[in-house]
C-alpha cells in the first residue's frame, strides 16, 4: 500500500487499510493484465460515468469543459469527493485533483463520519451515501470485499 495512504490515514487517525481500501473502490482500475488493481487520481466520475485520464491535466482540463457545461454532478480523484457536495473543501479544480489535498478532504469526510456512527464500517457507508442506508449498506459491502483481499495479501 502506497506510503501516502499510511500518512494521511495517520494523519486523521483513520484505518490506513479502510482508506485504501475506499480508493480502490472509487477509482481503482486494473494493471495491463487486469490482476492488479490500483487507485487512479485522474479518475473523474460525470452523471454515473467513469473517466479515466492519463495525467492530472487531461483530467484537469476535462472537468473545467464540463463545469462549464453545467455539469454539476462529478465526483474527484482519487477518492472521488463529489465537486456538487463538496465544493469549498475542493478548492478550486486544479487542487482537486491533487491526489494528497483528494486524500484529506476524503479523510475529513470519513472522520466526520466516524464522529457521528462510532464505527468504521457505518462511516464508510456514509462516505458514500449518508442519507440513504440502502445505498450505504451496498457501497460498505462493496469496500469490505476490497478491504478483505487487502487484508488476505498483507
Amino acid at each position: 500500500m502506497p506510503n501516502g495512504y499510511r500518512a494521511i490515514a495517520a494523519e486523521y487517525e483513520i484505518p490506513y487499510s479502510v482508506l485504501y481500501a475506499i480508493a480502490l473502490a472509487e477509482s481503482g482500475m486494473g494493471s495491463n493484465d487486469n490482476s492488479i488493481r490500483h487507485p487512479w487520481p485522474w479518475t473523474l466520475n460525470v452523471a454515473g460515468r467513469g473517466y479515466y485520464y492519463p495525467s492530472r491535466q487531461a483530467a484537469w482540463q476535462a472537468l473545467n469543459r464540463f463545469i462549464a457545461g453545467g455539469e454539476r454532478s462529478i465526483d474527484i480523484g482519487l477518492m472521488q469527493v463529489s465537486w456538487k457536495y463538496h465544493k469549498d473543501k475542493l478548492g478550486n479544480t486544479w487542487q482537486a485533483l491533487d491526489p494528497y489535498h483528494n486524500l484529506r478532504i476524503a479523510a475529513v469526510i470519513l472522520q466526520d463520519c466516524f464522529k457521528q456512527r462510532r464505527d468504521w464500517w457505518a462511516s464508510v457507508g456514509c462516505y458514500h451515501s449518508p442519507k440513504n442506508s440502502v445505498r450505504a449498506q451496498r457501497y460498505r459491502l462493496r469496500v469490505v470485499g476490497h478491504w478483505q483481499r487487502l487484508e488476505a495479501n498483507g
